[in-house]
């Protein structure tokens, strides 16, 4: 007779321990999420007017990725508004891809400072409700799961193998009615400890706002409704290669996705598989590519319109002789913002991605990224000093997403103040 498989009753036990403990824990959930405001989706008489005027100061603007710091370019926006500043192409990573979207799409920056400040019912930041616990999964993912191959891969000798098969099952299912449970699932089987759903709301209600009718557009169709050029930049980790999309790389994408895939910062939101309504990235299919952060790869992309290379030029169209001057907002953490100390705000209670990113392991595989990031992205820097404006960010933490009133204040007067001077030196009065 066969000796009973010890790993069959460790995993069991931690299986049953965990579940015993996850029902007896309670988890903080997020924010209700504001019902959807009823002027964002009304039937419109007349649809948004785009400025689609060249006439002025054009500039190609370029917005780094930095998470809830962000902000800062609200304030910078301000100056840049005031002085009749306008975009010719609007290029962003992350953070970076959500205004240079909003701006796009015809944003003012007192519209942009109304989406900062949202609140919900609760009166907390709006932006506070991104980190949404994952719901249901589908049936498939849960089957091809690893926690679903550790219970089929051990075997209990008395016990018959389609009652075996019955017990995981029921396990499995009572561990998925626990939001701790799936939040660990989702972290992963999807790189991240959140769904990212709640985002996706929010931008539809921003892109639908005002007769705008963004929501549900392709970058093509986002081109032919504005007239202006949106680029927002992801990273295809199963291809292992850098996404820039915009109308002529990935026309069929719908816009929400792309920056939806563009903001993806690992392990705190779920990676982004590539549908195949969305088409061919360059004319390659990769359809059920995991897409992340582009931060990942370049979270400056300046070189997109500062390159006059071939490669470039195949990516972001345009001519060799474009003389459109280039501006670059750069945050920068290492630059103080008045009245703010230099440590960052701790959060009022500690969140599970407080914990997660408390881990060694975490810490040094973000200072990898950030070190790949910013190695792909320091020798363009270098090379247009004079087209970069560095906005202050020291004391704010990139997932600090309810952030209070004073600090949203204060980090918005920064930008505004920094982009001043910036725009001082480059004689644009």
């Amino acid at each position: 007779m066969k000796q009973i498989n010890i790993e069959w009753f460790n995993a069991r036990i931690l299986c049953f321990a965990t579940l015993l403990l996850l029902n007896g824990c309670a988890i903080n959930h997020p924010v209700a999420i504001p019902k959807p405001d009823k002027h964002a989706h009304q039937t419109c008489q007349q649809t948004f007017a785009f400025n689609r005027s060249s006439e002025g100061k054009v500039f190609n603007l370029v917005f780094e990725g930095g998470g809830a710091k962000g902000a800062v370019f609200v304030g910078a926006l301000q100056e840049m508004e005031a002085r009749g500043i306008k975009g010719r192409r609007f290029v962003g990573t992350s953070a970076g891809a959500i205004t240079a979207t909003l701006l796009a799409a015809g944003y003012t920056a007192d519209e942009m400072l109304s989406a900062v400040n949202e609140k919900t019912a609760e009166n907390k930041p709006r932006f506070s409700t991104f980190m949404d616990i994952p719901g249901a999964f589908e049936r498939d993912d849960i089957i091809h799961s690893a926690t679903y191959d550790i219970f089929n891969s051990v075997d209990l000798p008395f016990i018959p193998s389609w009652a075996e098969k019955k017990m995981d099952t029921e396990i499995i299912k009572a561990l998925m009615k626990s939001d701790r449970y799936r939040v660990l699932f989702s972290f992963v089987e999807r790189g991240g400890l959140y769904e990212g759903n709640a985002f996706i709301q929010w931008l539809r209600e921003k892109l639908n706002t005002n007769c705008r009718n963004l929501a549900d557009v392709t970058l093509q169709e986002f081109y032919k409704k504005t007239g202006n050029d949106l680029t927002v930049v992801a990273s295809d980790t199963t291809a292992r290669q850098k996404l820039v999309l915009n109308r002529l790389t990935a026309p069929d994408c719908p816009v929400i996705w792309a920056v939806r895939m563009s903001m993806s910062i690992p392990f705190v939101w779920q990676e982004v598989r590539w549908d195949e309504k969305w088409g061919r990235y360059r004319d390659e299919e990769i359809t059920g590519h995991a897409v992340v952060d582009g931060g990942i790869l370049s979270n400056f992309p300046l070189n997109l319109v500062a390159g006059t290379d071939d490669e470039i030029i195949s990516v972001m169209g345009g001519t060799r002789d474009d003389q459109t001057p280039n501006f670059g907002l750069l945050i920068d953490e290492t630059l103080p913002v008045a009245g703010i100390s230099s440590h960052v705000n701790p959060s009022e209670k500690e969140t599970l991605l407080d914990k997660a990113r408390n881990l060694k392991t975490i810490q040094r595989i973000m200072r990898l990224v950030d070190t790949m990031s910013d190695a792909n992205d320091l020798f363009v820097m270098g090379a247009h000093q004079n087209e970069i404006c560095r906005l202050p960010a020291k004391g704010y933490g990139t997932t600090e997403f309810n952030m209070s009133d004073e600090r949203v204040a204060l980090l918005v007067t920064a930008g505004r103040e920094a982009a001043k001077t910036c725009l001082n030196k480059l004689g644009q009065q």
